[in-house]
C-alpha cells in the first residue's frame, strides 16, 4: 500500500517539478542572455573629395538691355513677336513720324530764312561799303562834310555786326534742323545687340511719353551666355575667389550638373544701396543674415537655361580625384601632429587603431593620405544587436490518472 501511495506522489509532483525546472531555466535564459556588439565597417576605396560652398542663385542674362523711345508718340508699328530673334541695327518698332516731320520742315524753313537774312544783309553790306568809300575820297577833296563821312562809317559797321548775329542765328537754325532730324531718326527703333527678344512691354497703338523718362518698348537679351546671381554668406565669402569652378542644378533637372566658373564677388551687400546712415548699417547686420553676391559665367549654347531660374550652386573651393577615401564616421580624435585615429578591422578580426593622414575633409567623406591600403576595412561605429531570442513550445505533460 505504501508503495502503491509513493508511485501515485511520484506520478503527480514529477510533471510539476519538470515544469518548474524548464520555467526556471528560460528565466535564466532570459535574464542573463547576453548582448553581443557587432562593429559596422566601410572598405577603403577610391574616389573623389570635393569640399565645396553650397549658395542659391538666380539665372540672369549676360547682357539684358531695355531698347526704349526717345520720343514722343504712337507706336505705330512693331516688327517684332515675343522670342524673336534679332540683329544689332534691325528695326524692331516705328512711332508715328509726322509731328517729327512737321517739325524739321519748320526748323528747315527756319534756317532757310536766316539764310535769305544774311543774303539781304550782304547785299546791305556791299552798298554800305561803298558809301564808305565814295564818302572818304570826299572827304579828303573837301567835297563831303566829316558827318556825311561818319555816317557812312558807322552803317558799315552796323551791317557788319547784323551779320555777325545773323552767323550766329544761322548755327543755331542748323542745331535746331540737326535736332529735328535725329528725332526723326528716333521714331524708327531698333536693337542696339544681338539677342532674344525677352519681353514686350509697349503694345502697337499705345502712346509712349518720352518727356520725363524714356519708355520702354521692347527687352532684348543674349541668351547664348548667362549668368548666375548667387549669394554668398559672409562665413563662406572669405575663401571663395574669382577663377573658382563651380557647378549647380536647377529644378528641372535635379540630377544634371551644369558646369560654370566665379567671374567676380561683389564688394559689399546688396542691402548697402538703401543703407543711409550708420545706425541703420549697424541694426542690419545684427538683425539679419549679410549675402555677398557673387557672379558666375555659365555657357548656354543650347539655349535650356531660362532668365530667373532658381538654381542650387556648389562653389568648389578644392578638390582630389583618385585618391583613397574613407567615411569621416570613421575618424577619431586628432592628434596634436595633425594625425587622426581610426579603428581598423585586420584579416584576423582583431581591431588595431592607426594614425592616419587626412588631406580633404568633407564631414562626409576623407581623403587619406597616409596610414591606409585600399581594401582594408574600417570601423565606423558600434552597433549593439540583441542576440535572437529562441522560443520553444513546451508540451504540458498529462496529468497522471487517479486509481
Amino acid at each position: 500500500m505504501n508503495v502503491e501511495l509513493k508511485q501515485i506522489r511520484w506520478r503527480i509532483f514529477l510533471p510539476l517539478v519538470l515544469l518548474m525546472a524548464a520555467m526556471a531555466a528560460a528565466a535564466i535564459f532570459f535574464f542573463s542572455r547576453d548582448r553581443h556588439p557587432e562593429h559596422m565597417t566601410a572598405a577603403v576605396g577610391r574616389g573623389s573629395v570635393e569640399v565645396t560652398v553650397l549658395a542659391n542663385g538666380t539665372v540672369e542674362s549676360d547682357n539684358l538691355v531695355s531698347v526704349g523711345a526717345q520720343v514722343s508718340g504712337q507706336l505705330k508699328s512693331l516688327k517684332v513677336e515675343l522670342g524673336d530673334t534679332v540683329k544689332a541695327g534691325q528695326l524692331v518698332a516705328e512711332i508715328d513720324s509726322l509731328p517729327q516731320q512737321n517739325t524739321l520742315r519748320t526748323q528747315t524753313a527756319a534756317l532757310n530764312a536766316v539764310l535769305a537774312q544774311r543774303q539781304a544783309k550782304e547785299a546791305s553790306l556791299t552798298l554800305a561799303e561803298l558809301t564808305y568809300k565814295r564818302q572818304t575820297q570826299m572827304l579828303k577833296g573837301d567835297a563831303a562834310s566829316r558827318e556825311d563821312a561818319d555816317t557812312a562809317e558807322a552803317n558799315l559797321k552796323v551791317l557788319r555786326a547784323e551779320i555777325t548775329a545773323l552767323d550766329a542765328q544761322i548755327e543755331q537754325a542748323r542745331i535746331a534742323v540737326d535736332t529735328a532730324q535725329v528725332d526723326l531718326g528716333y521714331t524708327k527703333i531698333s536693337s542696339p545687340i544681338d539677342g532674344v527678344v525677352v519681353a514686350i512691354v509697349t503694345k502697337e497703338g499705345q502712346t509712349v511719353n518720352a518727356n520725363q523718362t524714356a519708355p520702354t518698348i521692347i527687352k532684348v537679351a543674349r541668351l547664348d551666355q548667362m549668368t548666375i546671381r548667387v549669394e554668398i554668406s559672409e562665413a563662406d565669402v572669405i575663401r571663395v575667389k574669382p577663377g573658382l569652378k563651380a557647378t549647380f542644378t536647377i529644378l528641372g533637372e535635379p540630377d544634371n550638373r551644369y558646369p560654370a566658373a566665379v567671374k567676380s564677388i561683389e564688394p559689399a551687400p546688396e542691402s548697402i544701396a538703401t543703407e543711409t546712415t550708420t545706425t541703420s548699417s549697424t541694426s542690419t547686420s545684427t538683425s539679419t543674415a549679410i549675402y555677398y553676391i557673387g557672379i558666375l559665367d555659365v555657357p548656354n549654347p543650347d539655349g535650356k537655361l531660362r532668365i530667373s531660374m532658381t538654381t542650387q550652386v556648389n562653389i568648389v573651393l578644392a578638390e582630389a580625384t583618385d585618391v583613397l577615401v574613407i567615411p569621416a564616421a570613421a575618424l577619431g580624435d586628432k592628434g596634436k601632429d595633425g594625425l587622426y585615429t581610426v579603428r581598423v578591422e585586420t584579416a584576423s578580426g582583431t581591431i588595431e587603431q592607426r594614425r592616419v593622414k587626412i588631406g580633404l575633409n568633407t564631414n562626409v567623406q576623407a581623403e587619406v593620405v597616409e596610414g591606409l591600403r585600399e581594401g582594408e576595412r574600417v570601423i565606423i561605429g558600434d552597433q549593439i544587436v540583441a542576440a535572437a531570442s529562441t522560443t520553444s513550445t513546451q508540451r504540458r505533460p498529462p496529468m497522471p490518472r487517479m486509481l
